[in-house]
Formats: C-alpha cells, sequence, structure tokens
C-alpha cells in the first residue's frame, strides 16, 4: 500500500498550517489574477457535475469511472462529478459569445475515484480551467508557445511576489521554459520510459513544456494518453511533428522528480475530431450533444488548458505533500506515515 509514497529525507515544512492557509490564499490570488491579465480571461461559474450521456464531461484516458447519481424528478437521468471542464468550457466560449483573442476562466473542484494516492495525487483534484476563443491561423506550434510563455510569465511574477511575502522561500523557477517535441525527447532518451525521461530533461533545465501529448511515437507507443476530443494531437505541425498541445513541467526539489503543473493544448476541430475519435475507437461519442455541437460548427476554434491549483501551492510553498495544502481523504498508513516525518496533512 502507498508504495508510491515519498518521503524526503530530513524535510521540515518551512511555515506551519496557519502560515500555510494565509499563503495558498496568497498564490491562489495573485496567480488567476495573473493568469487573467496575461491571456484576457473574464472569470465564470463552473458546476460541479453535468449530466451523463452528453459527451460533455471530461473523459481523461478514458477508463476512469465517474462519480455519479440519479437526479430526482428527471426520470432516469443521471448527473456525474466532473473530472475536468476541457469540452465544457468551450461550449461557454460559443453560449457567452466570447470574442476572438479573449477566454474565460474557473474554478474547477473534481473528484478522480480511481485515483492512487501518493505525494502529489488526490481523490480530490482543483484546477483553474481555462479556455480562450482563437482563429484557424493561430493553430501552430509558434501560438501554442506564445501562450505558454505567458503562463510561465505569470507562474513566475507569482513565485517573486512569494518570496516577497515569505523570505525564507526561495524561487527556482528558471529565466525561461524549454520546449521540446515528445518524439524529440525519445530520439534523446530511446532507452528510457517516458517518465524517466520527463525526469532527465526536466532536471537538466528546471521547467519544460512536453509538446504532442496523445499521439503514437516512432517506437510506435504513447508518451502518454490524452482524451480524443479536446486536444489536438494527431494534426502534424509546422515543426513537422504531430500535436498542437503538451504538459507543462518544472522539477521539483523537494521530492527531487519532475513534476506537471499544467495539461494544455489547441483544440480540436472538426476534422482533426473525427480522426482521433477513429484512432481511438470511439465514433459512436458523434452521436453525443457536445460532439454534435462541435461537428455542426456551433463552437469556435480554442485553446485551452488546465493549471492545478494545490500542484501549484505545493511547488511554491515547498511541500512534500499535496495533502500540506488541501483537505482530502488519506489512508491510515499515509496519514501515520507522514505524521512521523512531521508532514501535516489537512
Amino acid at each position: 500500500m502507498n508504495s508510491g509514497l515519498i518521503i524526503p529525507t530530513g524535510y521540515e515544512p518551512l511555515m506551519d498550517v496557519k502560515q500555510t492557509e494565509k499563503a495558498i490564499k496568497l498564490v491562489k490570488d495573485t496567480f488567476q489574477q495573473n493568469l487573467s491579465s496575461e491571456l484576457k480571461l473574464r472569470r465564470i461559474t463552473a458546476p460541479l457535475f453535468v449530466m451523463k450521456g452528453t459527451g460533455i464531461n471530461d473523459d481523461l484516458s478514458g477508463t476512469e469511472r465517474a462519480v455519479s447519481f440519479p437526479v430526482k424528478h428527471m426520470g432516469d437521468a443521471h448527473a456525474e462529478l466532473v473530472h475536468s471542464l476541457a469540452k465544457w468550457k468551450r461550449m461557454m466560449l460559443a453560449d457567452l459569445e466570447i470574442p476572438h483573442s479573449y477566454g474565460i476562466y474557473t474554478d474547477m473542484n473534481a473528484i478522480r475515484a480511481d485515483e492512487d494516492l501518493d505525494n502529489i495525487h488526490s481523490l480530490y483534484v482543483d484546477q483553474w480551467d481555462w479556455e480562450r476563443h482563437i482563429s484557424d491561423s493561430e493553430r501552430n506550434i509558434a501560438f501554442l508557445k506564445q501562450i505558454v510563455r505567458k503562463i510561465f510569465e505569470a507562474m513566475k511574477r507569482t513565485e517573486y511576489l512569494i518570496h516577497e511575502a515569505f523570505p525564507n522561500i526561495f524561487p527556482t523557477l528558471p529565466d525561461e521554459i524549454t520546449f521540446i517535441h515528445t518524439e524529440e525527447l525519445l530520439k534523446r532518451y530511446p532507452t528510457l520510459s517516458p517518465s524517466q525521461r520527463e525526469y532527465a530533461i526536466t532536471k537538466e533545465h528546471g521547467a519544460v513544456f512536453l509538446i504532442g501529448i496523445g499521439h503514437r511515437l516512432s517506437d510506435g507507443k504513447k508518451h502518454d494518453n490524452r482524451a480524443p476530443d479536446y486536444d489536438d494531437w494527431i494534426t502534424e505541425s509546422e515543426i513537422g511533428m504531430n500535436g498542437l498541445n503538451g504538459d507543462l513541467l518544472v522539477w521539483n526539489d523537494i521530492l527531487e522528480r519532475s513534476f506537471e503543473l499544467s495539461s494544455m493544448g489547441i483544440r480540436v476541430n472538426r476534422d482533426s475530431l473525427l480522426k482521433q475519435l477513429e484512432i481511438e475507437n470511439c465514433t459512436k461519442r458523434t452521436e453525443l450533444y457536445w460532439h454534435q455541437r462541435l461537428l455542426n460548427n456551433e463552437m469556435p476554434l480554442s485553446i485551452g488548458g488546465g493549471i492545478g491549483q494545490s500542484r501549484l501551492c505545493m511547488y511554491y510553498l515547498k511541500k512534500a505533500h499535496i495533502g500540506e495544502v488541501q483537505a482530502s481523504v488519506w489512508d491510515t498508513e499515509m496519514i501515520e506515515k507522514c505524521k512521523a516525518a512531521n508532514i501535516f496533512l489537512l
């Protein structure tokens, strides 16, 4: 049990629980303001659950169970708690008539019942979900990099303000983020597994954006899974490789590992949606409400993603366990091991 739990040698929290709670508020208030300004995003209210069978929920890798419940007075209808708002946000861009080059962001709270529990994974997921209206001419790697750099600048400004408020917490993000395609990463480290490649490249550069998550690489394997109906991972870009999406990783000095803070990408258009659904053998989804709206050109082209709130707090505040910055459920063994190591789980 808890084979993935890491107890860092000599770990000592840099602040007590009360200071941590104040710092969490500072991180969240500061970062979302910076993110909103950088990407021109308007805050909107998000649902905790959506109707089952509409195609609106995020299917993640396709195997995770959504927590669902019957809705009283609606016959056999069931609602399900969101995994993320990856597809819902794009629908809102259309319904709210958000103009080109502007977007939305929201606080997303989810339950992922099949998540393994360790230092960085919890049953409870909280993130800023954001989406921005783009044009067809912006569906390229150059534009993707431009948006990633804006997000990274928001992260760096937030990190500096955390240091100003808590001088014993020093900034560790590099001046710039490094971009590399997962195919290039495979060629650089052909004998390593995807997670080992992430470890190697992130330790070297400090902050990395891995392009191309979801498409099969030259070795016939995916770097990682990505659902077929939001990010575009099939389109060949101007760099001659597949994928207009990626993951933002940083090096975590406390856990001595790569640390994913964000998953994002340019979203599917009509053609790439159909191709990706065919590749993943789930063309039946074209009959669902959300997919019908996209196929009927009722939703704008967009770019979007999720940025982990607890992950960001954990990184900035130099915490060893995500339970130090969020209230969730942990098994007795994990609680006792963490307590013995001076790690207090909320």
